[in-house]
């Protein structure tokens, strides 16, 4: 199903107001029904940014939008992967980065060594749910626990027509037909937060953390997300995670996945947004890196979703204005309606406020 009406948290609003906020002079604009778009200021400048490939649609269209109100704005971003976007701004390459996983421990000393005065933020931006896909000819509608998917990725499970997989989907016609279980062959946010989820839901069957670079062994890797989309559309017999808006856009089959409350869920607007809910800001001040429930006993919650940050100095980047104009509009109403049609679901606005109110605070 096409989530083309991917709203969360009560957010509905029309694209244009995504246009009608950029320029706006840090003034709310009315919009239809008595809701206001929150505004951003064009500001003029280059900007050069790298990193998360699940988030690339977003930014094409937040780029287009921006860009196209905003005269004197040049930005440009690449899906190079999150460990490269996050090393790339620690180099002083990217002037900000796109990152599925908020910064490591060890990555946040190096990152604020790149903000005098201040510190490299986490702020959540774009929310993405992981689908599970799969190419298996005459199959439909498979669904998987996170053990027998752990078992699958790790080597495990071999075969379509192993038990484990039969138990959980006794009315399909599964072939003998051997798994080719693709993952990211690049580092990677979205490989960090689907390892993440296998480690706090399959414990017994995962064995091997959670990282951004890919740790089990067999499988056969593939670069950035829409690698991974092409390697499963073109093999029968694939399985992989990848998100939404690249599962949507290459037509792939997507499982049903077993959530902590018992349930196989469809991914819907709805069974992702009551994970990402759920979710609890473990940051502090002005940094909003989030803490996502992977096993949530929500009823009817999608469990595998990931939040892709920028990465952004809240004090002492060369172009901290241009950063702050482009940012406030991606964190505006109506910056975030414009991805409802691209497959992400737009901030819930408790967070989204949030964000907002970190971005202006960028000096």
């Amino acid at each position: 199903m096409k989530l083309q009406r991917f709203y969360v948290a009560g957010i509905a609003l029309t694209a244009s107001v995504a246009l009608a906020a950029c320029g706006s002079d840090n003034t709310d604009s009315p919009a239809a029904g008595g809701a206001s778009a929150a505004s951003a200021n064009c500001a003029v400048g280059d900007l050069t940014a790298q990193g998360s490939s699940a988030q690339k649609n977003a930014m094409d269209e937040w780029i287009k939008a921006y860009q196209g109100q905003c005269s004197g704005a040049k930005i440009g971003y690449e899906g190079t992967g999150s460990g490269a976007g996050i090393q790339a701004f620690i180099a002083g390459t990217a002037d900000f980065a796109g990152s599925d996983s908020s910064l490591k421990p060890e990555e946040q000393p190096q990152a604020n060594a790149k903000c005098p005065g201040g510190q490299a933020l986490n702020l959540p931006m774009v929310i993405g749910p992981i689908a599970v896909v799969y190419n298996l000819d005459g199959v439909e509608n498979l669904q998987f626990s996170s053990a027998t998917l752990a078992k699958i990725f790790a080597g495990k499970v071999t075969k379509w027509d192993d038990p484990a997989i039969k138990a959980e989907n006794a009315d399909a016609k599964l072939p003998s037909t051997a798994i080719q279980a693709v993952h990211r062959s690049d580092e990677s946010g979205t490989t960090d937060n689907f390892t993440k989820y296998l480690s706090k839901t399959a414990e017994a069957d995962w064995t091997f953390g959670n990282a951004k670079a890919w740790k089990a062994p067999g499988g056969v890797g593939a670069a950035k997300s829409d690698g991974v989309a092409t390697a499963v559309k073109s093999t029968v017999g694939a399985i992989s995670y990848v998100e939404l808006s690249f599962a949507e856009n290459s037509d792939l089959k997507k499982a049903k996945i077993k959530n902590g409350a018992g349930e196989f869920t469809e991914l819907t607007a709805e069974s992702a947004g009551k994970t990402i809910a759920g979710a609890k800001v473990k940051g502090t001040g002005s940094d909003l890196a989030l803490d996502i429930d992977y096993a949530t006993t929500e009823a009817g919650a999608y469990p595998i979703v990931l939040v892709t940050y920028e990465i952004a100095c809240s004090k002492g980047s060369p172009k901290a204005a241009a950063i702050k104009g482009f940012l406030s509009y991606t964190a505006s109403t109506g910056g975030q309606s414009a991805l409802a049609e691209l497959g992400y679901a737009p901030l819930p606005e408790a967070v989204r406020s949030k964000v907002e109110t970190s971005v202006a605070a960028i000096s």
